[in-house]
């Protein structure tokens, strides 16, 4: 019998990404792939490190996992191993160490998975972390949407951020290869692509090419498909990206564009490369050249120096902004970046009392999303999902919907009217379950 593998992951779809590729390796050498909370032999975790909750939860999991086996080997691998190995690895029950590098190299580092005394430590420098490696995942149990890894690592100096000491300098896929890999999930069944990155926008950077440039030949690319970029920066959606997504709809009319503060004042502590009158000036431009678009935003509470009045300032550009909902953090200082030694500490709950405020205010965002398009037709990408009778997909503008289950809407491009919004999720009839024209 083969040993039995589980894998759990923290952080964004980024990471979700890798996961995917690193469990590729252990079923092609024959391992048997079970569900985390099942028994297994060996049990490989891949870690954030964008918040403090995120190293707790890493220390609880182990704990959790030696609960269940105390006989399991362990491996820490992502953002949280590559920034601190050490504090992981003193972590009881913890095994091996795999860096940001090392991860999609387990198998040539470790001979065997038997437990033992002394974890070991396989982890790069941050200034070696200058190999692209890619990797892909999916997030349904059909052949529906693929998050594709293109680009990985940070040049942003942003003051409150880890990620560039976690994950080393900007760096891409070559272009051909990228195209390669696009064919591939097409021939495979796939017909939703998420582009996917540290800092999508930057792609090419380091290699002379451009995201827009990248978007053009995948477009040229004949089939029945639809793109979605993951998040952007916003002083990296140029006006020809949104021009080339107003002008085919292959490319998702949905942007999710980071804000972090309305703040000037904080924009500046934070390191941002942005001020808040060009943020605004950018979302409009979306609604404008775009309808319908749906537009995310991330932002952070709680910075230091980050006032009551800088807040409101926060709150109040987001609350006039026509975006569709928010993804908000509470800020936690962050070893060995600049903001963690910043003057003007916001006390923990004014930071969580911050944090609520935006989250209610993101619920009516969505909310006034949701019933506004209440009537318009819209084309949708159902997955094999069954929920309580319901199939489930998402819109182009990316809004959830559901639909009275029928087999022959998996996996297909649906034209459906919007006719109702009940908690988090639209209800559609279908107009016709013809293959939309992709034309742009």
């Amino acid at each position: 019998m083969s040993a039995k593998v589980a894998f759990h992951t923290l952080g964004c779809k980024l990471n979700y990404s890798e996961t995917s590729t690193i469990a590729k390796q252990f079923s092609d050498k024959k391992y048997s792939i079970v569900d985390f909370n099942d028994n297994a032999d060996i049990y490989v975790l891949n870690t954030c490190s964008v918040t403090e909750n995120a190293e707790k939860e890493c220390r609880q999991i182990v704990r959790k996992i030696l609960r269940k086996n105390p006989d399991a080997f362990v491996a820490v691998t992502g953002c949280y191993a590559q920034l601190r190995p050490e504090q992981v690895s003193s972590i009881e029950g913890v095994d091996a160490v795999l860096g940001s590098h090392e991860k999609f190299n387990i198998f040539s580092l470790l001979d065997d998975f038997g437990k033992r005394e002394l974890s070991c430590i396989y982890v790069s420098p941050t200034d070696k972390l200058d190999k692209f490696d890619s990797s892909f995942s999916t997030d349904t149990i059909g052949r529906t949407r693929a998050f594709f890894k293109i680009q990985d690592g940070c040049d942003y100096k942003c003051s409150f951020c880890t990620i560039p000491l976690a994950r080393g300098k900007s760096r891409s896929m070559e272009p051909d290869d990228v195209l390669s890999q696009f064919r591939e999930f097409l021939d495979n069944g796939y017909k939703e692509i998420i582009l996917t990155g540290v800092n999508v926008g930057d792609y090419g950077s380091d290699r002379g090419y451009n995201l827009y440039g990248l978007l053009k030949r995948i477009l040229r690319v004949e089939g029945d498909y639809r793109i979605r970029i993951s998040s952007i920066e916003p002083n990296l959606l140029t006006d020809e990206i949104i021009e080339l997504a107003a002008g085919d709809k292959r490319i998702c009319s949905h942007f999710h564009v980071p804000l972090q503060s309305g703040s000037n004042h904080v924009l500046r502590l934070m390191q941002r490369r942005y001020k808040a009158d060009y943020y605004k000036s950018l979302i409009y431009k979306l609604a404008e050249k775009i309808p319908d678009v749906g537009i995310g935003v991330d932002v952070i509470v709680g910075t230091p120096g980050e006032t009551h009045e800088h807040f409101i300032e926060t709150y109040n550009l987001i609350n006039e902004l026509p975006v569709s909902y928010l993804h908000v953090f509470t800020y936690s200082e962050r070893p060995n970046t600049k903001a963690a030694k910043m003057a003007g500490v916001v006390d923990v709950s004014e930071r969580k009392k911050r944090n609520s405020m935006l989250r209610i205010l993101s619920e009516k965002k969505k909310n006034f999303f949701y019933r506004n398009s209440i009537g318009k037709q819209t084309r949708v990408l159902f997955e094999s999902e069954l929920n309580d009778g319901f199939i489930l997909g998402w819109t182009d503008n990316y809004i959830r919907v559901k639909h009275e289950y029928s087999e022959n809407l998996i996996n297909q491009f649906s034209i459906a009217t919007i006719t109702g919004s009940e908690s988090a999720i639209c209800t559609v009839n279908i107009t016709t379950d013809e293959l939309v024209n992709n034309d742009g």
